[in-house]
């Protein structure tokens, strides 16, 4: 027999009992996270209150938002709207795509035009450029082609070549260019050089490597900068009321600057930006997942799908009540379950 002496604790020194023998006797406590449910009931209030406040305070007038939100002036301020936003989208990052390639180019001469260009277009506020558009024709009267620095061969007025639409478009996609040309240069630094090293050994051409390889990959990194940029521009069109264009914010301005329903008729504003932002959102989540396709093998599912998928599981749990259940003495023998074997005790026999 072998005795051992354990040493006294010192005095004033809580002993804490033996650990248990088995962990199921330990008690199992849940964490309480009473901050998490303060929080979540202060929010609930406000949100609460906020609705409440919407549905109950004259002010808002939503008779009159009924009115105007649909009516025609409205609809085709919207359509000016988006078409100011596709225009200068598409001009303003295929300019900006050119702008990134030449800033990534090895020509000193493209690099500093191309960082001149987003210098200047960066630090000019947009509202500046279109005025600057819009009044174009006081510093060119006219526009011509010829000779450089020689002869005009065949000139127009610049007031009836540009126009007030033209100088918007070309205001927009000047201004855009230079933030795309950043996005697109970011999206193409991002993929890896070895690709372009294993194309050139292929003997792949240039143009072609860019095309195929470059962008296909870039695109994952490029289009969620590139959908925010295109969501603040069609915000940002609203800036062109000061070039009296009938878009959306100029007419909302119009009317309420003639019935006085300045907070009804901004509502009917506000309600048509949030329906087109939201639009372009999901249609920016499942282009970036067609682009993800490569990179992610098992995406998680779209909205849609989680629908349909759980309408699945409700039918079939709906199914599986329908059907009869069998009493556990009719079933035959053989699909009786098998009884359950008492665990045998360390060191038993067999």
């Amino acid at each position: 027999m072998r005795l051992t002496t354990e040493p006294a604790a010192p005095p004033g020194t809580a002993v804490l009992p033996p650990p248990p023998d088995d962990p199921a006797a330990l008690e199992v406590v849940p964490a309480r996270h009473h901050a998490r449910w303060a929080a979540a009931v202060v929010v609930a209030v406000l949100v609460a209150q906020f609705g409440h406040g919407l549905a109950t305070n004259p002010v808002w007038e939503w008779d009159v938002f009924g009115d105007y939100v649909l009516s025609e002036t409205i609809v085709e301020a919207v359509w000016v709207t988006l078409q100011l936003t596709a225009y200068a989208t598409v001009l303003g990052f295929l300019l900006g795509t050119v702008l990134a390639f030449m800033r990534l180019s090895r020509s000193p001469l493209l690099q500093t035009v191309a960082w001149s260009y987003i210098w200047i277009f960066r630090s000019i506020p947009m509202i500046v450029q279109l005025v600057f558009w819009f009044n174009l024709s006081a510093l060119y009267e006219r526009l011509g082609v010829g000779i450089p620095f020689g002869p005009v061969f065949w000139s127009v007025d610049s007031d009836s070549l540009i126009g007030t639409i033209g100088a918007a478009v070309i205001g927009l996609s000047l201004h855009q260019a230079a933030y795309a040309a950043e996005i697109v240069r970011g999206g193409v630094v991002s993929v890896d050089p070895g690709q372009l090293e294993a194309a050139a050994a292929l003997g792949i051409p240039r143009l072609r490597q860019i095309r195929r390889i470059v962008l296909p990959q870039a695109m994952r990194a490029i289009l969620p900068t590139a959908g925010n940029e295109i969501i603040g521009l069609l915000k940002g069109t609203s800036v062109v009321y000061v070039m009296a264009i009938g878009e959306l914010f100029y007419q909302v301005q119009v009317v309420y600057g003639r019935n006085g329903r300045v907070i009804p008729l901004l509502l009917v504003a506000t309600a048509w930006y949030v329906l087109l932002t939201s639009v372009l959102s999901v249609a920016q989540y499942y282009v970036e997942r067609r682009f993800a396709r490569g990179a992610d093998r098992t995406p998680p599912p779209t909205p849609l799908q989680r629908v349909r998928y759980s309408v699945r599981s409700l039918r079939a749990a709906a199914a599986r009540r329908d059907q009869p259940v069998v009493p556990l003495k009719e079933l035959p023998p053989k699909e009786l379950p098998l009884k359950a074997l008492p665990l045998k005790e360390p060191g038993e026999s067999r």
